[in-house]
């Protein structure tokens, strides 16, 4: 008896773990196992295995053996042992192990670097992002090293070829939100992990809710190309006491706010301080809105490729450009620094460069 007449039922936007213990989720199961077009992926056997490893970590079994072990655990168990996660925008359904033992699993080789202590910590953590280039290499960094419980990410771009010089994503994501390319691909590493997503971008309207709605934000990563967004959320984040990180990706430039630490700590590290007080930022902002860009650029201090670039813009090329080593270098410092901050450990403010045309000479 089919449980939906079409797949398409389902909300497409999300994917949906389903409980074989639940009887109407487990009828679904059937239902998506029992159709020609749904790829199937049950690999549980595989990831049992794993755990029964990791579980016993001073005894080296044989193939064999450690097939025994995965019957027994199965027969104990019973046949219907984990959960399904079905994707629709794939239109696949995957076995994979109970929350609890997938996690255990996941991160065993972040044991030590991460403790188990600390991984417990970060479960409970909420981070937001604003912008989804730089953005979508600090997500998957996060997402990977399970370093938040959920993450808040806003956007409202879609993917065009251009971007594709430095996001990481297949063709068949050329015209999707990015929003939604980000929220897919971590759903498809960790399922487990919550996404909530504004694909409208960051607005007057939505501000609060995107820093407070279900709990307030513990961290804040901003890479969005809006300076005035820039400011906004910045003087938000300082009004309810949230870290802020920032990388440029030219010369590994590296923005640290502790507005956790310091409530009085200046907007961009004391960059803005000539304009005047943080409260008159956006007087008339479109008449300073230059100067202001290139005091938080600290344009003597880029590269001399990015100093000649931006004299390009709007005659040559249209934007700030980005390399892909750069957006990857940052994500990854992004990941680092948010994990150490989230952790209590003792990362300070200001502006840091890790140039490694500088390290490497």
């Amino acid at each position: 008896m089919k449980i939906i007449d079409n797949l398409n039922d389902l909300d497409q936007s999300k994917h949906h773990i389903l409980h074989p213990e639940d009887s109407f989720e487990d009828d679904l199961i059937y239902q998506l196992k029992s159709d020609p077009t749904v790829r199937v992926l049950d690999q549980i056997n595989i990831q049992i295995a794993e755990w029964i490893k990791l579980s016993n970590p001073k005894v080296t079994f044989s193939k064999g053996a450690l097939q025994d072990e995965v019957r027994k655990f199965l027969k104990k168990k019973g046949g219907q042992f984990g959960n399904w996660v079905y994707y629709p925008w794939n239109n696949s359904i995957v076995r994979i192990l109970p929350e609890d033992e997938f996690i255990q699993v996941r991160t065993i080789r972040n044991k030590y670097k991460i403790t188990e202590e600390e991984q417990q910590i970060l479960r409970t953590k909420k981070i937001g992002i604003i912008g989804l280039s730089v953005g979508q290499s600090v997500a998957l960094g996060l997402a990977i090293e399970r370093v938040f419980g959920e993450l808040v990410i806003a956007d409202f771009d879609h993917l065009e070829l251009g971007n594709m010089n430095r996001i990481r994503t297949s063709l068949v994501n050329l015209g999707v939100k990015k929003t939604t390319i980000v929220k897919r691909e971590i759903a498809e590493i960790d399922p487990y992990l919550k996404v909530t997503v504004f694909e409208e971008g960051l607005h007057d309207d939505n501000m609060e809710e995107f820093f407070c709605e279900d709990g307030t934000l513990d961290l804040l990563i901003e890479e969005c190309d809006n300076i005035k967004m820039k400011i906004q959320c910045r003087l938000m984040a300082k009004s309810l006491g949230i870290p802020v990180l920032m990388d440029t990706s030219d010369r590994g430039m590296l923005d640290i706010e502790r507005f956790d630490l310091d409530s009085k700590l200046p907007l961009f590290n004391g960059k803005l301080k000539e304009f005047g007080s943080e409260s008159g930022l956006l007087d008339n902002f479109e008449k300073k809105q230059k100067q202001i860009l290139g005091a938080i650029l600290d344009f003597d201090k880029l590269s001399k490729r990015a100093q000649e670039s931006i004299g390009e813009i709007g005659k040559s090329i249209t934007n700030w450009p980005q390399l892909a080593s750069s957006v990857i270098m940052g994500g990854g410092i992004c990941t680092h620094l948010s994990r150490e901050i989230l952790l209590g450990q003792k990362i300070k403010s200001g502006r840091f460069y890790v140039d490694l045309d500088e390290i490497v000479k």
